[in-house]
């Protein structure tokens, strides 16, 4: 056996580590043998530009010594610094994993990283791409993405609307009032209520021109109290729901999983992570609301059994916001009509608790 077949049956493959910000792409390369240790190849730093990337590649394949062995590459998802390397790997094939920052910070901390830097943080995806089997990125669908950014700024203005409507609430109840800088809000809450509804129109427009979409987000708005706008939220949060597996991974991600806090004879309150997708969390916050409201039967039912056992409300409008987004899950991955008659003909009797079963992906969830 040659150096060359020693070496490729020594290692079992290559990981590149990339650390991004702003202006610049923080480089490493390592590789794992059969043993399970980790060796540094190569780090280098490039700019963050598209003009950069192929010398980029170039630096690969000249530190990539053994052409046979696979070649991941790793990275977390900041902002949309991120986007422009991750298509461009993407576009050549390549198998890349994008990750969320929290995810790589405690995998840092658990290999006994206490500093923080760009080089740390580059050494530290390339191991975890190593020891780990991380997913490969998949990226937004065009209308998608387009959804993201329009529902991500309507949030905004949205926001921007309500500050100003506040303020001027404050100023007619003031002692003193100023005539011209209410003029000016009213103003400006004009113009936010004029751009918050040429969005909800160019989100009508991108639906029309794919009617697979808007079918599927049309089956989400048949749960009473889930709008349009507030379904193609979600959808375009969760990028179609796509990457996760099962409901919890889904709910983790939405910030709703509970965080216990016992210990011994001492317990301590229990409460959701929060530790998600806030846009999640805010979008299903009068959709909550308005399904107990109109009498959503599922929702309506999950929020009565809370309040029965003298809870806060708010917990028990959290446990239906939990319960939309399960709904939507279900709905979207089985690509069905939406049946608000099915909770009360599959109610069924568990251990003397009513809860309700529903089947997602061939399995039976208990999400009441």
């Amino acid at each position: 056996m040659n150096k060359q077949a020693q070496k490729t049956a020594t290692f079992l493959r290559y990981c590149v580590g990339i650390d991004v910000s702003k202006d610049t792409l923080q480089i490493c390369l390592s590789v794992i043998d059969i043993n399970g240790k980790v060796t540094i190849k190569g780090t280098t730093k490039i700019n963050n530009k598209i003009s950069a990337f192929d010398s980029f590649l170039t630096w690969i394949n000249k530190h990539c010594q053994i052409k046979d062995l696979p070649v991941r590459y790793v990275m977390e998802s900041t902002g949309v610094y991120h986007e422009q390397i991750a298509w461009f790997l993407f576009q050549k094939d390549l198998a890349l994993s994008v990750i969320l920052p929290n995810k790589a910070k405690h995998y840092l901390r658990s290999i006994g990283n206490k500093s923080k830097n760009d080089k740390i943080d580059a050494r530290g995806l390339a191991q975890m791409g190593l020891e780990q089997n991380l997913k490969l990125w998949q990226p937004l669908s065009k209308n998608i993405y387009a959804l993201r950014m329009l529902t991500r700024q309507h949030q905004r203005l949205q926001e921007l609307k309500n500050q100003s409507e506040n303020q001027k609430h404050s100023l007619l109840h003031s002692q003193y009032t100023d005539k011209f800088v209410i003029k000016q809000l009213d103003k400006l809450i004009k113009i936010y209520e004029q751009q918050i509804e040429q969005i909800a129109q160019e989100v009508t427009r991108i639906l029309n021109e794919d009617l697979i979409l808007k079918a599927k987000i049309e089956q989400l708005t048949q749960i009473k109290g889930l709008g349009l706008l507030s379904a193609a939220t979600l959808v375009a949060e969760t990028n179609g729901f796509t990457g996760f597996e099962n409901i919890r991974q889904l709910v983790s991600f939405a910030g709703y999983d509970v965080i216990e806090n016992q210990s011994g004879q001492r317990v301590g309150k229990t409460r959701i992570s929060k530790k998600g997708n806030s846009r999640i969390r805010r979008i299903l916050f009068m959709p909550a609301f308005n399904a107990v409201k109109w009498g959503e039967p599922a929702c309506k039912a999950l929020y009565e059994r809370i309040m029965s056992k003298n809870v806060p409300k708010m917990k028990a409008y959290v446990a239906v916001q939990k319960k939309l987004l399960i709904l939507c899950f279900a709905l979207w991955k089985n690509n069905t009509e939406y049946n608000p008659m099915y909770y009360a003909n599959n109610v069924k009797e568990l251990n003397g608790k009513n809860k309700k079963i529903v089947p997602i992906n061939g399995t039976t969830q208990d999400v009441a």
